[in-house]
């Protein structure tokens, strides 16, 4: 009953994705990060991130006190009174203000941002795909770690912010670069299909560690100092370990080859660049899915014939709607 007052009291209520440049509103959000910073003039104030169920959108309360820094904490949900401006070609809002919601309206999650896919298919449909990953240590090492890593994975976002920065986005970016490689697989059979798909199960499942969840999405010690790269290879060994493989065989190597090197680039992360056909692709389907995911978030939010706002993901470019096409 309480979820049904909610919904029936905020229905008139605009969306964070609803909001155009100077609009005042008055809406209730989930507090996705809150992170605590000093102005030039030594004062403390609060970076915030808001969300509810169409997006995320930031803004900086100014002059905080230890009781309002106390009180506004990620995943607390506020009435958020506000006029969304633009920095910088950046969308942001200027709080006028902020006050924890009533009791009724407290509940997180309905402020999530979830996959537009539901979370029950994805699983049916990697479970599906790993009857396709033929090569036997492949497919055992995928199998363990991800019913080591069942819960988290089909519940976890793919990022702390930029794509698939949402409850289930983890498993939407996967299942959407299975798609792909599947795809890419019919047009050249000279990949091997087992080892594409393998590499794209694991690619990411490292954010399992990495972040601290999808409610209020941080990194973890290990995620800033390590990294789910080397994360993800670090479990293919234990997995190894568990199930009596010798993780220094060629296949095995080569699996580890494929999450080491799919940022492409040392710059990016990548401690080997691709040195296999499968690692390439692998690299440039992560690369697209995560550019078409960031491209399509800012187009769907732009009127057609105006510019979207800056990306920082895509190299702080805008991009152009067109209106008569």
């Amino acid at each position: 009953m309480t979820n049904v007052f909610v919904l029936a009291k905020t229905k008139d209520m605009k969306k964070i994705r609803e909001l155009v440049v100077d609009e005042e509103f008055q809406m209730y959000t989930l507090i996705k990060n809150a992170d605590i910073r000093k102005a030039k003039n030594g004062k403390t104030f609060i970076a915030f991130t808001f969300q509810d169920t169409s997006g995320t959108i930031d803004g900086k309360f100014w002059d905080a006190s230890e009781e309002e820094v106390e009180r506004f904490q990620a995943g607390r949900v506020v009435m958020l009174s506000g006029k969304r401006e633009l920095y910088q070609g950046t969308p942001q809002v200027k709080i006028m203000q902020l006050r924890l919601a009533t009791e009724e309206a407290a509940d997180p999650t309905l402020y999530m941002e979830r996959a537009p896919i539901k979370k029950e298919a994805m699983e049916a449909e990697i479970s599906q795909t790993l009857f396709e990953i033929t090569n036997p240590h492949w497919n055992r090492i995928v199998r363990y770690l991800l019913t080591k890593y069942q819960k988290e994975f089909f519940e976890y976002p793919a990022a702390k912010r930029n794509h698939h920065a949402y409850a289930s986005g983890l498993a939407h970016h996967t299942t959407t670069m299975l798609r792909l490689g599947k795809a890419i697989v019919s047009e050249y059979p000279e990949l091997n299909a087992s080892l594409l798909y393998a590499g794209i199960i694991l690619h990411d499942l490292g954010k399992v560690i990495e972040l601290s969840g999808a409610m209020t999405t941080e990194y973890t010690l290990i995620g800033n100092l390590v990294g789910h790269l080397v994360v993800v290879d670090e479990e293919i060994t234990k997995a190894c370990l568990a199930l009596k493989i010798d993780d220094t065989v060629e296949d095995v190597v080569i699996l580890r080859h494929m999450v080491l090197s799919h940022h492409g680039l040392l710059e990016y992360g990548s401690p080997v660049r691709p040195r296999l056909l499968e690692a390439e692709i692998l690299h440039q389907i992560d690369n697209l899915d995560a550019s078409m995911q960031m491209m399509l978030t800012s187009i769907r939010q732009t009127t057609p014939g105006e510019y979207t706002d800056r990306i920082f993901g895509m190299d702080n470019r805008s991009f152009y709607v067109p209106k008569d096409v």
